[in-house]
């Protein structure tokens, strides 16, 4: 069968690689692994949405767990629900990708993402299940089978929980262009800062199935960007599909990535005393001038690989507030079990208010970006193209080359085939060429393909 968790969960095209057959067997095997009475299931604004959860629902209860239907809620929406009622949760969304796109979120009790082991051992089951080999109980008949409902309140105990964090202190006078991706925070953003007091103006809101991400949201800053000069707003905030993540773009419309977010916030709750272990953590892919701003200013980076959960597993391990990713996962986790893109829009407009300072003079103190290129190599097998002694060759000689100011990252991508080089240099002309000559060693190594470099931001 070979469907595997990725980063963040099962995705795949809709009604082809992610069909109804394989979530509805997906239901049945983490109702086997995650045994409880109930579950909590949302979605995003895709068309195919409905049409996955009434699987993945119809498979939970065919093992006898009640499913109730949160309807349309961000994913961080959903994972507070799962803490707020201690039993697991699942969502129906592909995140950043294409509306063709859908996937399959799960969270055990307590709103938090699954280990490791938990999610290999759903692998397993699922697969005994669609190969007609699973053993255990027949399933349960009469009142045994479980029952589905809706619960559309929830969204509103989500957007209360959220307008509570910012401890009374309110967002007035602050004009702010929201871009919420056409996706699934779409009624959720807008009316948390309009409650707090924010002149909000609102784009890509309109979810019509197949508009999701579509040249919006925190993958195309451009269209916030564009729409807050024009308004000579304060700043913009882009969402992207499932509300899990979040860039901004200052009154120029220049962007600020989850590094100069999280830059802002490790130095706010350090000068407050709230930095736990007066700490950050973040993935691999954060940029070296975060991590020589943070050093500055003594605070601890603490590393991980790719990924959200690996953050979170960071910040649990060893009692930390504030991680996150260069994409815009950022995680408050004294506030949340997930990133949570409308409550990091929410603090940092607090931030804002609180100091009276405009995002463009707090980021250029913050931290100052390196350049980094990101190249994606197209390979039918990204792990051995990663280990190919030639591929580690020639990392080694870019490595030594490039010093103590430079950086590189080669890694097997974890939802696509494809093997991502990152390079991170002094000059952006350094940084191309060295991720060049590592793209060109991966496809000497018997791959094939390339897709164009982007120049980060």
């Amino acid at each position: 069968m070979g469907v595997r968790f990725g980063t963040d969960g099962i995705r795949g095209v809709a009604n082809a690689e992610l069909g109804v057959e394989l979530v509805l067997a997906l239901g049945r095997a983490a109702a086997r692994v995650l045994p409880a009475q109930s579950f909590v299931v949302g979605r995003d604004t895709r068309q195919s949405g409905p049409l996955l959860q009434s699987a993945l629902s119809a498979g939970l209860a065919s093992e006898g767990a009640d499913v109730v239907d949160l309807g349309v809620l961000p994913t961080p929406g959903v994972a507070w629900a799962s803490a707020d009622r201690s039993v697991p949760g699942a969502v129906i969304s592909a995140s950043h990708n294409p509306y063709v796109d859908n996937g399959v979120k799960l969270f055990a009790a307590g709103g938090q993402k699954l280990p490791d082991a938990t999610e290999e051992a759903i692998e397993e089951e699922l697969e005994r299940i669609v190969q007609g080999e699973a053993r255990g109980p027949r399933p349960p008949t009469g009142p045994g089978v479980g029952r589905l409902w809706a619960d559309t309140g929830v969204s509103g105990a989500y957007i209360d929980h959220l307008v509570s964090v910012v401890e009374g202190r309110d967002l007035a006078g602050m004009e702010v262009v929201v871009d919420c991706a056409n996706g699934a925070a779409w009624q959720v953003a807008p009316d948390v800062l309009q409650r707090l007091g924010a002149t909000v103006h609102v784009v890509a809101a309109e979810p019509d199935g197949t508009n999701i991400n579509s040249a919006c949201g925190s993958t195309h800053p451009e269209l916030v960007a564009a729409e807050v000069v024009a308004r000579r707003a304060h700043l913009g905030l882009a969402l992207d599909g499932d509300a899990d993540r979040l860039v901004a773009v200052d009154h120029t419309g220049a962007l600020a990535t989850g590094d100069e977010l999280l830059a802002l916030f490790a130095i706010d709750l350090a000068a407050r005393g709230r930095l736990a272990g007066n700490s950050v953590v973040v993935t691999v892919m954060s940029n070296l001038g975060f991590r020589l701003a943070m050093a500055e200013r003594g605070i601890t980076v603490r590393e991980t690989p790719v990924g959200d959960r690996y953050v979170l597993e960071a910040l649990d391990s060893d009692g930390l507030a504030l991680g996150g990713e260069q994409s815009g996962h950022i995680v408050f986790r004294q506030l949340a079990t997930t990133g949570d893109g409308t409550l990091t829009a929410l603090l940092l407009l607090d931030l804002l208010h609180r100091t009276q300072r405009p995002l463009a003079e707090l980021t250029a103190e913050s931290m100052q970006r390196l350049p980094q290129v990101l190249l994606n190599v197209a390979v039918t097998d990204p792990s051995a193209a990663v280990e190919d002694a030639s591929v580690q060759a020639e990392l080694a000689l870019v490595s030594d080359e490039l010093g103590s100011l430079g950086r590189v990252i080669l890694r097997a991508s974890g939802t696509e085939p494809l093997v991502r080089v990152m390079v991170e240099a002094q000059g952006h002309e350094a940084a191309q060429a060295a991720a060049e000559r590592l793209r060109t060693a991966v496809e000497a190594a018997g791959r094939h393909g390339a897709s164009p470099g982007v120049l980060a931001p």
